[in-house]
């Protein structure tokens, strides 16, 4: 017997998804184009006509828990050839950054991140933070000696000799800056680590509502293994590359991706360096970390600039929302004034330097502080979507 199903069409929904870029959304009239243009689409029940059905009637329920919003790439196939210019792709990437926003607490700092009138606070917060830590930094010295006096085999006068990231003044403490970074990017982890668990569950059960999966319960065990299976896909960007339309995104994409993989090693190792044996730096640039380090800054400010260049072009024929913005050029600030810092230091250049890393450390707060619910959060959310779609058996 069919299941009979209430439809509450949700009004603020709709207008939520067309402020976040899918304004064209009832332009769509069903003729089922762009799913049969969707070269990743799977055959049984392939996306994305049935979510723009969903979208068009505010079914939120239906589609804030629909795993498949992520498995689309936004490649722009089937937005190309829709007869309507209805634009599939960005009512389903408005649908994501909406989902986003749900799954994310607390709500109100969602809602701020995504808010152009809260930059100022975004930016503001984290610059008076740091004016602080230089200021106690400078005034530091002996104090912070006989403060970590009573810590065994932790020694303030020798990490603190020669620690400092710029030049070996006194400006920014490594140790404060870390005092800020690992709890912010712990919390991160912690936030994604309960939305993730209602995101799985919700996909679990409206797979099962849907008939997309023969799974009646998730197995966490076996969906590590079928992440294992995905890792790949995901480094390769295969399913990027199976579009047509805008094919050339997947370089930036991947050099971006493997960047902050790269960053992400090298400040692993120079924490484990600097406090497990207590070796400062800063340190040569023919260290072999340094050179990961180099490259994979390098890479980090050409590929954010080359998705910013493909924007501002038009390219890839998407719409750009606040949102988008935000993170590019975040992203793209991460890279510069990471860069530049080390440029300046390497002068001799100390205040230059100073200046950049202060600009430099803002830039990290927000991507910490705001990972879960910035856009850059698509990244995790859309892991685990793919990785259960492989573990649901999904066609």
């Amino acid at each position: 017997m069919t299941e009979k199903y209430l439809v509450q069409p949700d009004l603020d929904f709709i207008a939520q998804v067309r402020s976040l870029g899918g304004e064209t959304l009832k332009k769509c009239y069903q003729c089922a184009t762009c799913s049969v243009a969707c070269p990743i689409a799977p055959e049984d029940s392939p996306f994305p006509r049935k979510e723009m059905i969903a979208a068009s009637w505010g079914l939120k329920d239906r589609l804030i828990t629909n795993g498949d919003i992520w498995l689309c790439h936004q490649c722009g196939d089937c937005s190309d050839l829709c007869p309507r210019g209805a634009a599939p792709g960005d009512v389903l990437s408005a649908v994501r950054s909406a989902a986003i926003t749900e799954y994310a607490r607390p709500k109100a700092l969602a809602n701020a991140v995504n808010d152009p009138k809260k930059l100022p606070y975004l930016l503001g917060i984290p610059a008076i933070w740091f004016a602080i830590f230089a200021f106690i930094t400078m005034n530091a010295g002996e104090t912070m000696t006989k403060i970590f006096e009573f810590i065994p085999f932790f020694d303030w006068a020798h990490v603190h000799e020669g620690e400092h990231v710029i030049a070996q003044a006194d400006f920014f403490s490594t140790w404060f800056v870390d005092l800020t970074f690992v709890p912010l990017f712990t919390a991160a982890v912690i936030m994604f680590v309960f939305n993730l668990k209602r995101f799985l569950n919700d996909i679990h059960e409206n797979a099962v509502l849907e008939g997309k999966t023969d799974k009646t319960s998730l197995d966490f065990k076996a969906m590590i293994q079928a992440l294992i299976k995905v890792i790949p896909t995901i480094l390769k960007h295969d399913k990027f590359n199976e579009c047509e339309s805008n094919k050339d995104r997947s370089t930036p994409h991947m050099m971006v991706l493997f960047s902050f993989i790269g960053l992400f090693i090298v400040t692993a190792i120079f924490f484990l360096v600097l406090y497990l044996f207590q070796t400062p730096g800063p340190y040569s640039q023919l260290n072999p970390v340094k050179w990961l380090a180099n490259i994979s800054g390098v890479a980090l400010i050409i590929g954010s600039a080359l998705m910013i260049k493909n924007r501002l072009d038009k390219k890839d024929d998407q719409m750009t929302t606040y949102k988008d913005w935000f993170i590019l050029v975040l992203v793209l600030s991460l890279g510069l004034t990471g860069m530049l810092t080390e440029m300046a230091r390497l002068a001799h250049m100390a205040y230059v330097s100073y200046f950049f890393y202060y600009l430099h450390l803002i830039a990290i707060f927000n991507l910490f502080a705001f990972l879960p619910f910035s856009k850059m959060a698509h990244f995790v959310y859309r892991t685990a979507a793919m990785t259960y779609s492989e573990y649901s058996n999904r066609k």
